[in-house]
């Protein structure tokens, strides 16, 4: 134990080295000796000092010192590659992300199967005879009339695009993220496939998803399912038109003047009655 512990306290730091929690025996005159590590961090490890002696010899003989995890001990978690640590948002402005040339996700643009055929308007030889023709052109891009130069000038000039592996991932995780599983789409009056707020996607993809363009909804501006759904459909509550106030009774809406007693300049020629009514007496 005495020679154990000299060996760990000279391959830690002084004054590390704690007391003495046990030997454990791997083999004839073989035991590993174990004692409390008190490094900052290393909480639950220990020291592991393995001594020997050799058949007939008195001297024992040391073997090895490592620091091992105890089974409480405080541990870092498993490595993982970056490629798979990366999570969606962690990419900031300037930092590139590389894809790797064998990527599952993408395919070639253009694999040369669909190349055209002799003597037609896109064929090598004729592109060939042209650039002859006018060299300078060769400078600018592309080989004129070769297939990179119509796809670059369709705007397809990709050297890879996604495959069919890539796609599926994508609608998979676009519909865990707006499908019709959400608790919005089970909720919602109706599906986006009906709403005048989806903008189609193009290409396959088109039958599945679209883009939510309304500036209220929650998935404003993000790819949606056909069969998701929010409360901002565009035909799920449709505000009614303001009622028409009704048409004047009269056709003019002038005040109409109504005095409560003739005036006294009114011309009539009959006196006022001046007797009183004595209604005690007949």
């Amino acid at each position: 134990m005495d020679l154990a512990r000299e060996a760990a306290e000279e391959a830690a730091a002084p004054g590390v080295v704690g007391e003495h929690t046990g030997v454990v025996s791997e083999g004839d005159r073989v035991v590993t000796h174990y004692f409390e590590a008190k490094e900052p961090g290393y909480r639950g490890w220990r020291w592991a000092v393995t001594v020997t002696r050799a058949s007939r010899a008195k001297n024992v003989t040391l073997d090895e010192t490592v620091l091992l995890p105890g089974p409480d001990a405080l541990m870092a978690p498993e490595w993982v590659p970056w490629s798979e640590r990366l999570r969606p948002g962690d990419l900031g402005p300037g930092d590139l992300l590389p894809t790797e040339q064998d990527d599952p996700r993408l395919e070639p643009g253009y694999t040369g199967e669909d190349a055209p055929p002799p003597n037609s308007a896109l064929s090598p030889e004729l592109a060939d005879h042209l650039d002859a023709e006018d060299a300078e052109i060769t400078d600018r891009g592309p080989t004129r009339g070769a297939i990179a130069a119509v796809a670059d000038e369709l705007g397809m000039g990709r050297a890879r695009v996604l495959s069919r592996y890539g796609l599926r991932i994508a609608a998979d995780r676009w519909d865990e993220a707006f499908g019709p599983r959400t608790p919005m789409a089970q909720a919602a009056p109706a599906t986006c496939q009906t709403c005048a707020f989806l903008i189609p996607l193009a290409g396959s993809l088109r039958q599945s998803f679209g883009l939510c363009a309304n500036e209220l909804s929650p998935a404003d501006g993000r790819v949606v399912s056909l069969a998701y759904g929010c409360g901002g459909h565009s035909e799920a509550a449709v505000m009614p038109t303001p009622p028409r106030p009704a048409e004047p009774v009269l056709d003019s809406m002038a005040v109409d003047e109504l005095p409560l007693r003739p005036p006294t300049d009114s011309g009539s020629t009959t006196p006022p009655d001046t007797t009183t009514a004595d209604l005690g007496h007949s």
